[in-house]
């Protein structure tokens, strides 16, 4: 919501500058986005009358002109604009006047003739288009050498309000004032509405099919009005400082009326109706052509008024062009109605476009102001385009009731840990037009037709808050013996995790836990997401149950940006649905590296990331745990390039390479490497178990098999494993051999195994029956020892 400062002050009028009006509003709930001036910083510029224009000798598009600005002589100026003319008065700077963008006056000479000034338009004074090819023509009484600051009263404050979807009362400046009297204790003057004379006998019939949807809806014929007629200066500067562009004076007095107290409106060409005015929901298939210049199809969950013919606006939403008005209009209707918030709420977003009438009534229009609008608007007709008034015809549904809510003093101090008299109470409501009631605990307060949110208790609790005022509340420190709870031993420090992952050389990233639903097809082959009933944009509809996606999107942003080597890691949670179809979250870090290992450097040689790198990051996060890995198959991985992550039998996660078909479709050079893994996996960890260092040597045995290529060398240690006893503390793979002497289809594994006794010095005789036992468990596995 934006207003001028001027504006405000005709219906209450706080002796505060707009910085003390900034902080009083924002402390009170109507958060101020931005305050600026009507125009950008310049002096030097006053009011002048041009008194002869005559051809430049040696230019014909230059004017030579004899200007009066107030300094006791003629001022000669060349100016090019092409609506100069003796008689009219515009904003003149003289020298030493500067303009916006530091643009110093100087007496000069064009084609020769001097020059001691400059004519202005709107634009090089820093002020909205006027549409005016040329310069700024002011009106006839405008008084010569005034400064056209204060003439125009451009160091005006505009407001630029953050208007919580609870408070739309204050969507009119009529509604900032009554905040305004609440906070500072001045008079509210809202303006005055003036009954019509009626001057004409025609009424336009109404009728609302759509009761539960439409609470009153008003009419009123004015005849003979002048479409022509121009808007008058003064609205036309409101609602330019307010943001609306100024149209035709038909349609900027809706607006105006929309801005000065609240009520959306719309003006009807009458001798385009044909019959009563209709609101009902639209048929499916049903369209309209609005005047934002879009046709729309309809749909049956969507109100419109229409007449016998059909549809002639989206109701609260945009009028429709068939029935707009034109400088051709002789007849109106002004209409003013009230819709229920929710069946204009989400009409936005399901059209494609919004306006200020859609933004007010989603939140909630006074239901008792129609009748108020259509008056106020038939006067500034009457004024500016003429006419005659018919009468007002009315039709109600089902309107809003009004709710009475109890407010206690105590529960008031318990809340607020405050006591406020029971006289400031009740001048706080009073003010805030709730009309309190006095009982035996407090007050009883009927919410009023523009505040229908009051509904409990702690709504009353709140106003009196923050009209009170947060800043006049003490503070008190409370005091206590707080013990932190042990970390159990068992569990790992959640700091140790990010620690662990940036000492590993990756940065965090928090992306949206609402996601496209091609990422949960593409990514998790997820055919049935956890959607959204009301998203935030199209491709947020649904709720992520991998973070693969938001990885990928992370890598796609940083190639865009030239960045070549990315590791990345996430920690949040996704969400599922279980066999009940009961909603399932868990927690689960992803990480994802691109890119070369190491960075480019003379030393080393670049070597791009593989699977086994990955692996090892895997490794050390589940350091703490027995952990193997299994040959899958996944949605997001390369078929033969991916594996669960199993511990203590249970799979907590995976790992592996980008699969191919995502590389092409999110356009990424090359395959990154991936893993996910259950953040309660991550977190656990065996309990710490202390022994003594063997005082006696170690063995070693280095065993080298010839095995087929489908045996993994996984199902070699396991073998190996389950032949050893405890005096085995070690087996691994050192050496993996594919060529001469080794058959084809077959790889030779190098292993080697460490032993150690705790009590004694280990001989051959206790070694080999050992090793030959794990021979013979390896050949079950056709694993058969290298000659």
């Amino acid at each position: 919501m934006q207003f001028p400062y001027s504006w405000l002050k005709t219906q209450a009028n706080p002796d505060l500058s707009a910085d003390k009006l900034e902080h009083l509003l924002t402390m009170a709930g109507l958060e101020v986005e931005e305050i600026d001036t009507a125009a950008p910083a310049f002096s030097g510029v006053v009011v002048a009358e041009v008194k002869s224009v005559e051809k430049h000798p040696d230019a014909d598009r230059l004017n030579v002109t004899q200007v009066d600005a107030g300094t006791g002589e003629l001022v000669q100026i060349v100016c090019g604009a092409p609506n100069v003319k003796p008689g009219i008065k515009v904003p003149c700077s003289l020298p030493g006047a500067v303009l916006p963008g530091n643009f110093k006056i100087k007496p000069t000479k064009m084609r020769g003739v001097p020059s001691n000034g400059m004519l202005c338009s709107t634009n090089e004074l820093g002020l909205p288009d006027d549409g005016v090819d040329g310069l700024h023509i002011l009106p006839e009484d405008a008084p010569v050498g005034t400064n056209i600051r204060e003439y125009l009263d451009l160091d005006d404050t505009l407001f630029t309000l953050k208007i919580t979807p609870n408070r739309a009362d204050c969507l009119s400046v009529k509604g900032i004032a009554r905040e305004v009297s609440a906070l500072t204790q001045c008079a509210f003057t809202p303006v005055e509405i003036q009954t019509a004379s009626i001057g004409s006998e025609k009424k336009q019939a109404v009728r609302i099919d759509a009761p539960a949807d439409c609470g009153r809806f008003i009419s009123r014929i004015i005849e003979n009005v002048n479409a022509k007629a121009a808007t008058p200066d003064w609205m036309k500067q409101r609602l330019e400082r307010s943001g609306i562009r100024s149209i035709s004076a038909l349609v900027d007095i809706g607006n105006y009326v929309m801005l000065e107290i609240g009520q959306p409106m719309h003006v009807f060409d009458a001798d385009k109706l044909s019959g009563s005015l209709i609101v009902r929901r639209a048929q499916n298939g049903e369209t309209l052509a609005c005047l934002n210049e879009k046709t729309v199809t309809l749909a049956d969950n969507t109100l419109v008024v229409a007449d016998e013919k059909g549809a002639l606006s989206l109701a609260g939403l945009m009028g429709g062009e068939a029935s707009a008005v034109s400088d051709e209009t002789q007849n109106i209707v002004l209409e003013a109605a009230w819709f229920a918030p929710e069946i204009i709420a989400g009409k936005s977003r399901q059209y494609g476009f919004g306006s200020d009438s859609s933004f007010r009534f989603e939140r909630g229009v006074d239901y008792r102001l129609q009748a108020d609008a259509i008056e106020r608007a038939t006067e500034l007709v009457l004024q500016i385009c003429g006419g005659a008034a018919g009468e007002m015809v009315e039709a109600q549904g089902k309107l809003p009731e009004a709710k009475q809510v109890e407010l206690r003093l105590g529960r008031l101090k318990t809340v607020l840990g405050v006591e406020i008299p029971a006289e400031q109470v009740e001048i706080i409501l009073q003010h805030l037009g709730l009309q309190p009631e006095k009982t035996e605990e407090g007050f009883r307060v009927t919410s009023p037709s523009f505040r229908f949110d009051i509904e409990i208790e702690a709504d009353l609790i709140e106003e009196i808050g923050r009209v009170y005022g947060y800043e006049n509340i003490p503070d008190d420190y409370t005091s206590g013996r707080l013990k932190m709870l042990a970390l159990p031993e068992t569990k790992r420090p959640r700091f140790a995790v990010y620690n662990e992952m940036a000492a590993r050389g990756y940065r965090e990233v928090v992306s949206y836990a609402f996601v496209d639903e091609q990422w949960e097809q593409d990514f998790a082959a997820n055919t049935n997401p956890i959607r959204l009933q009301n998203p935030l944009a199209a491709q947020y509809a649904v709720m992520r149950s991998t973070l693969i996606g938001g990885l990928v999107e992370v890598l796609q942003n940083n190639l865009n940006r030239k960045q070549n080597r990315v590791r990345v890691f996430e920690i949040a949670r996704v969400f599922s649905k279980d066999s009940a179809d009961q909603f399932v979250q868990n927690e689960r870090i992803g990480g994802l590296w691109y890119g070369s290992v190491l960075p480019e450097q003379w030393s080393e040689k670049t070597r791009n990331v593989d699977f086994y790198d990955m692996k090892a990051d895997v490794e050390s996060l589940l350091k703490n745990k027995e952990v193997s890995f299994v040959k899958t198959e996944h949605p997001a991985l390369h078929p033969g390039r991916a594996a669960n992550i199993v511990s203590d039998g249970q799979v907590v996660g995976f790992v592996g390479e980008l699969h191919p078909k995502w590389l092409q479709k999110y356009d990424l050079p090359q395959a990154p490497l991936v893993f996910e893994i259950d953040m309660d996996a991550v977190l656990g960890r065996e309990k710490t178990r202390y022994q003594s260092v063997s005082k006696f040597q170690p063995a070693r045995r280095d065993l080298a098999f010839v095995m087929p290529e489908a045996v993994t060398h996984d199902d070699l240690l396991n073998a190996l494993k389950a032949a050893a006893n405890k005096l085995v503390q070690e087996i691994s793979v050192f050496d993996v051999y594919r060529g001469t002497g080794v058959p084809e289809g077959m790889k030779s594994v190098a292993v080697k195994i460490i032993l150690q006794d705790m009590e004694n010095t280990l001989t051959d005789e206790v070694i080999e029956p050992l090793v030959a036992k794990m021979i013979k468990a390896a050949a079950e596995k056709d694993a058969q020892l290298r000659a």
